[in-house]
């Protein structure tokens, strides 16, 4: 019988007070509320294109910056993710896309490996919409992808519209992490001569 992939990390620090859950073989459900709408937006559209089951309640110092909350939700949900996943018995492993929304086109690559890395070349003309800084986004994640325990590389490779290379980010990715955390081999089998990630 296949065991519950599904966690909760809850995060509190002087700056941030986070709980995330996130069930690997939901169906794209969200619950999400940070008090950033456009970054709700981008975490409900990891949900329903990454078919997780998402809840996230998340409050922080915003008056004074998003970034501690952007970072610290990261942080969060990457925890959770790694201790969904547990050994990585049986996972696909590896991933790889490209996703278009209109003018825009980004690829992704990821490693469920065990050795947190990332390279992000994603630049912005314009950073902002409209209160929210795009690069804050790379420090989303590099705070996922350090607590996951995931290699990821992020190229944009066409884009102009700040909105769009984001939102594809964040779909290329939970496209990516989706399929590479699928289990597709007996759950006893870790992908790795090593025996173990």
């Amino acid at each position: 019988m296949k065991s519950s992939r599904t966690a909760t990390i809850s995060r509190k620090t002087k700056e941030t007070e986070i709980e995330g859950t996130i069930n690997l073989d939901g169906s794209g459900n969200y619950q999400i509320n940070t008090d950033i709408p456009f970054f709700n937006h981008l975490l409900e559209s990891m949900a329903k294109h990454g078919r997780f089951d998402i809840q996230i309640r998340a409050k922080g110092d915003i008056d004074v910056d998003y970034h501690h909350l952007v970072e610290d939700t990261g942080i969060t949900l990457g925890e959770a993710f790694k201790n969904a996943i547990g050994k990585k018995g049986g996972i696909k492993r590896f991933s790889s896309c490209c996703i278009p929304m209109d003018e825009a086109l980004v690829r992704v690559c990821l490693d469920i490996s065990g050795r947190p890395y990332m390279k992000y070349n994603v630049k912005l003309i314009e950073p902002f919409i409209l209160h929210f800084d795009g690069h804050l986004i790379e420090d989303f994640f590099r705070a996922f992808i350090h607590s996951a325990g995931i290699t990821l590389h992020v190229d944009r490779i066409s884009g102009r519209n700040t909105h769009h290379i984001v939102e594809a980010v964040f779909k290329s990715f939970s496209q990516c992490l989706h399929d590479a955390s699928r289990i597709i081999y007996s759950e006893k089998e870790v992908p790795s001569t090593k025996g173990m990630l």
